[in-house]
C-alpha cells in the first residue's frame, strides 16, 4: 500500500458544498488507495436544515463536535445531544433524525 499523509487546519473558506451544509475534506474517499476511508470538517447551521433531517449512514462514522449543538434520534435507541467536545460513533446503516440546534463544526471519519 502506498504511503499517504495529509495535514491541514479547519478553514471555512476551504469548504465546498456537501449533501447538506459544506465540508472541508482532509482525506477524500479513495485517497491513499483506501476507498472506504475519508475524513473532514462539516460546517452546518440550523438555517441550512430547518427541522430534523433523516440520515442513514452510508459508512461507519465517528464524529467529534468542535463547536455547536446537534440532537440525534436513532431509530433503535435513545436520543442524545452532541455539543463541543462530544464524540459519537455510528455503524454503517444506522438510521436517525439529526437536528442542528446551533451552528456546528464537526470533524468526521468515515471508514
Amino acid at each position: 500500500m502506498p504511503d499517504f499523509t495529509s495535514t491541514t487546519r479547519y478553514d471555512r473558506s476551504a469548504a465546498e458544498p456537501f449533501e447538506v451544509g459544506t465540508v472541508q475534506w482532509t482525506r477524500r474517499p479513495g485517497e491513499g488507495d483506501r476507498e472506504n476511508l475519508a475524513s473532514g470538517f462539516w460546517f452546518i447551521t440550523p438555517e441550512e436544515t430547518p427541522g430534523a433531517m433523516r440520515v442513514v449512514g452510508h459508512a461507519d462514522e465517528t464524529v467529534y463536535i468542535i463547536e455547536g449543538h446537534l440532537r440525534v434520534e436513532p431509530d433503535d435507541s435513545d436520543a442524545f445531544e452532541l455539543t463541543a467536545g462530544s464524540v459519537a460513533t455510528f455503524n454503517k446503516g444506522t438510521a436517525a433524525l439529526w437536528t442542528v440546534l446551533a451552528p456546528t463544526v464537526e470533524f468526521f471519519v468515515y471508514s
